[in-house]
């Protein structure tokens, strides 16, 4: 339970970032809704890594390289499921960018990042 309640606060952290560049890119530089949820989610996503392999998971005694290709390959999926969600919501149903991005980002949340972190990123052996 310790460990979910610090991964929460984890991708709490990394989704602040993840909006503040998108928000960044959106309003101020007036990037397409979409490449600024995209940016933000690869920030957040390196944030997100950081935070998990020296806090939540205490995983720093395992190779980075590893761990990072492990982190890749599933941030990879989470991506895909990031992106197709925003497009779903802005692009078909017309959702503002932001209401979008928050809910993709809790269903993605609680379905998948931290059940692949914890069972294959960050697994201990």
């Amino acid at each position: 339970m310790k460990t979910f309640l610090k991964a929460n606060i984890a991708s709490l952290s990394a989704s602040f970032c993840d909006y503040l560049v998108t928000i960044l890119l959106v309003k101020f530089l007036h990037a397409d809704p979409l490449l600024g949820g995209v940016s933000g989610t690869v920030f957040g996503g390196i944030i997100n890594f950081l935070i998990g392999r020296y806090w939540v998971f205490k995983a720093n005694n395992g190779a980075i390289s590893l761990q990072g290709k492990k982190y890749l390959i599933a941030w990879t999926g989470n991506l895909i499921l990031n992106v197709s969600g925003l497009y779903v919501l802005i692009k078909l149903f017309k959702v503002q960018y932001i209401v979008a991005k928050v809910a993709t980002s809790i269903i993605i949340a609680m379905a998948y990042n931290y059940h692949v972190q914890k069972k294959y990123v960050f697994k201990n052996k």
